[in-house]
């Protein structure tokens, strides 16, 4: 539910700002602009300020939110995390489905956002320390799957919305993140807390026996020295914050900004734009931008299944590289494509059908390769290679990492593409390039590792063992006294 209520208000606010009622009643510009500029050049029609502000107030919410949570999750557990998530949500659809003025609009999606950023700190974290590690990759990637059934589902919604006579569907749109909203905080209630987070919090036999129950055998010692011993260290550390700023954390924080930096920027948001019109253009006529929507969503919960089968079987690192590889390739062939027939004013002119089945067909393995690589692995990685104790902060550095870069390339998105025109496919095509390059030579394989062991793959690492050597007594005794100008003992 924590993905599917994310998924759901990602995919439901593209639509509901393509309805002309919606338009008409809060972003009159928008609509008139979109009415009088009936000339040709697609590039441009929807660049407006306002209109990105009301999309991505979400995400600034939902970063300032995971700051806060991170403490919550640490202090009172995993599970009161995803009940203020859940209860911010229901709030944030109620306005949003009564919205009477655009400031309505805004307040209720921020308080969308401030949910986000609880579940997005506390879900990943909860089946990552739920999960017995043979199947923890799986289990974290269904938190990836119900992202994206949710905007699947908002897609759908969206189109049969859109119909209504009377012009209220879009209420309906908002307010439709209610039901997932009530199961959530239904849910909690009912949900165990993860027996890491009880120790936390001190309360080591209950979580001995909640261990056991989860685990279904009745000899979890080995396990559960491990659950101790690591919290242990974490209780010695009494600011998890600058604590991330050590010189043994390095290659933590590297990744916890890294990936979400680079998984915003692989361009998938572009392309889910882009769809509409090329299918359009194959004969869809006006539920082109629906179905467009729907083949896509189907295509990126097909892959994102391909992704749990695969990940712990064949590793991480395969699926980033190959990943990398195959939006690399489409990037190219579309940004072929679009330059070649919409060129630098935008209007296609007459599109063959071959030439808008092709690009819809790269489209579609782009999509795939995103959301088997990418997509599922951007939330994944980061959740499994900290150590307990910085484990809360570091996952919130995470998560506002993401939303900054989300928020960045949602305001920009618009104006970029009006100005760069297909140049923009080549743009993200050179960030693919680089993540590939980096994760070749920077990420360890972290499959089949249990996390409380994560430790040893960074000091057999050909870069980072340098910064985490012996570093296993609590205060790191090397701390940052060498400074960071480079290594001293290659």
């Amino acid at each position: 539910m924590g993905g599917l209520i994310f998924g759901y208000d990602i995919g439901i606010s593209g639509g509901v700002t393509t309805m002309t009622p919606f338009l008409q009643k809060f972003f009159r510009k928008v609509w008139e602009k979109k009415e009088a500029d009936k000339s040709t050049n697609q590039y441009c029609q929807y660049d407006s300020q306002t209109l990105t502000m009301f999309t991505s107030s979400l995400y600034l919410a939902a970063l300032l939110s995971s700051l806060v949570a991170s403490i919550v999750t640490r202090r009172l557990g995993r599970k009161l995390s995803m009940l203020f998530g859940g209860l911010l949500f229901f709030a944030g659809a109620l306005i949003n489905g009564f919205a009477k003025a655009v400031w309505m609009l805004i307040v209720g999606r921020m308080l969308l956002g401030f949910g986000v950023g609880f579940a997005n700190q506390s879900v990943p974290l909860y089946l990552s320390e739920m999960a017995p590690y043979k199947y923890r990759g799986a289990l974290n990637i269904g938190f990836q799957l119900s992202i994206t059934v949710g905007i699947l589902i908002a897609n759908v919604l969206n189109y049969f919305f859109a119909k209504i006579k009377g012009g209220w569907g879009w209420r309906l749109s908002l307010g439709g993140a209610m039901v997932p909203a009530l199961i959530i905080t239904v849910g909690s209630l009912v949900l165990p807390d993860t027996p890491n987070s009880m120790i936390e919090r001190g309360q080591t036999e209950e979580a001995r026996a909640k261990l056991k129950k989860i685990r279904g055998v009745d000899d979890v010692d080995e396990e559960f020295k491990d659950l101790v011993a690591a919290s242990d260290a974490s209780k010695l550390v009494h600011h998890p914050w600058t604590n991330l700023l050590q010189r043994k954390y390095r290659p933590h924080l590297t990744m916890a900004i890294l990936i979400p930096f680079f998984q915003q920027l692989t361009g998938i948001n572009v392309i889910m734009f882009y769809a509409p019109v090329l299918f359009n253009t194959i004969g869809f006529g006006d539920d082109a931008s629906l179905m467009s929507a729907v083949i896509t969503g189907i295509v990126n919960v097909g892959a994102t299944l391909v992704s749990i089968y695969g990940v712990d079987k064949w590793g991480r690192r395969f699926l980033f590289l190959e990943g990398g590889v195959q939006m690399l390739i489409c990037q190219a062939v579309v940004a072929a494509c679009i330059g070649a027939k919409f060129g630098v004013s935008g209007n296609p002119g007459d599109l063959p059908k071959w030439y808008a089945i092709t690009v819809v067909l790269f489209i579609c393995i782009y999509v795939a390769g995103f959301a088997w690589s990418w997509g599922p692995l951007g939330w994944l990685v980061p959740s499994e290679i900290f150590p307990l104790e910085i484990r809360s902060a570091a996952q919130s550095v995470n998560v506002s990492v993401n939303m900054i870069f989300t928020f960045a390339v949602a305001q920009v998105f618009l104006s970029m593409l009006c100005h760069l025109k297909f140049g923009l496919f080549l743009f993200f095509a050179f960030f693919v390039v680089v993540m590939s390059i980096f994760v070749y030579y920077f990420l360890p394989e972290t499959k089949g590792i249990p996390i409380e062991e994560m430790n040893q793959v960074w000091r057999s690492h050909w870069y980072w063992s340098r910064f985490v050597e012996e570093a296993d007594y609590p205060n790191g005794g090397m701390e940052m006294s060498k400074g960071n100008h480079g290594p001293k003992n290659v």
